[in-house]
Order: C-alpha cells, then structure tokens, then sequence
C-alpha cells in the first residue's frame, strides 16, 4: 500500500494527538501514589533503638512523579549516635528542630543546630551524633532508589 504525501500529511496531526493523549493516561499512576496528608506528631508511633535513639515513622512510598520518599523523626539523647557511618543510594536531608548534631560526610563535620539542614547525597560516606547536652531532634527526609 502506498501513501500520497496528502494521505500522509492527514496522519501527522492525528499522530501527534495519541501522543499528547499519553500522559492524560499516566495520570490515573498518580493513585498509586502517597495520598495528601497531615501526620501529627503525637500520633506517630515510637519505636526505641539500642542506641537510646527514638524513631517515628512519617510516611514511606512513591512521589506522582515516581521518585521513592521516606521520611521519619530521630529524638536522640546526648552522645548518641543512631548507627555506624554508611553510604547509601538514596540522598537523605536532616532538617534539625532542636539540640546539636553533628553530621560526618565523608569525613568533613558539620555542626547543626535548630533550624540548620544537612544534606547527604547519594553514596556519600556519612554519620551522625548528638554532641550537645539535650536530645536533638530532627527530621530525615529520604529521596531515591531504596528510599521506599
């Protein structure tokens, strides 16, 4: 079967109508997605560590845009450090609420108070301890493959 350029000229604009069509497909992808929500803090569950640490839960999952995201709450106590110094794919953010942390990231410290952010990006060597006088408390923000 052959085409006149006519007959392919007609096949051009519909062509590229399937193809714009395709995301409005993709957006039902979105429901597999973490829904909106809120996460009061005094309802999340604790979970204790062997290092004194305290642990909760937020929320773990996909993005709509695909990206794997968790994220939890650390209360440690003074001189504490919740695990060895490890690399990872995922990149992590701790954003610090209170006390005084100290972030190692492939050997270079970063001292964070409240209201400071560190940033460890994926693979990166680092550790973390509490070199204050009071619990910190912080947020760890996962994005990244093994994030979920």
């Amino acid at each position: 079967m052959t085409m006149t350029r006519r007959e392919m000229c007609f096949l051009v604009p519909a062509a590229a109508l399937s193809t714009a069509a395709a995301p409005l497909a993709e957006a039902g992808d979105q429901d597999a997605s973490l829904p909106s929500a809120g996460f009061p803090f005094e309802t999340l569950p604790v979970k204790a560590a062997p290092s004194g640490a305290q642990t909760r839960a937020i929320f773990k999952g996909k993005l709509a845009t695909g990206e794997s995201i968790e994220t939890h709450a650390t209360t440690l106590p003074p001189g504490a450090m919740p695990h060895a110094p490890h690399r990872h794919v995922h990149s992590e953010m701790f954003c610090m609420r209170e006390g005084t942390l100290e972030l190692t990231v492939n050997g270079k410290t970063y001292a964070l108070g409240p209201g400071s952010v560190g940033f460890v990006r994926s693979n990166d060597e680092h550790g973390v301890k509490n070199v204050g006088t009071t619990p910190a408390n912080y947020f760890v923000v996962a994005v990244g493959p093994g994030a979920s």
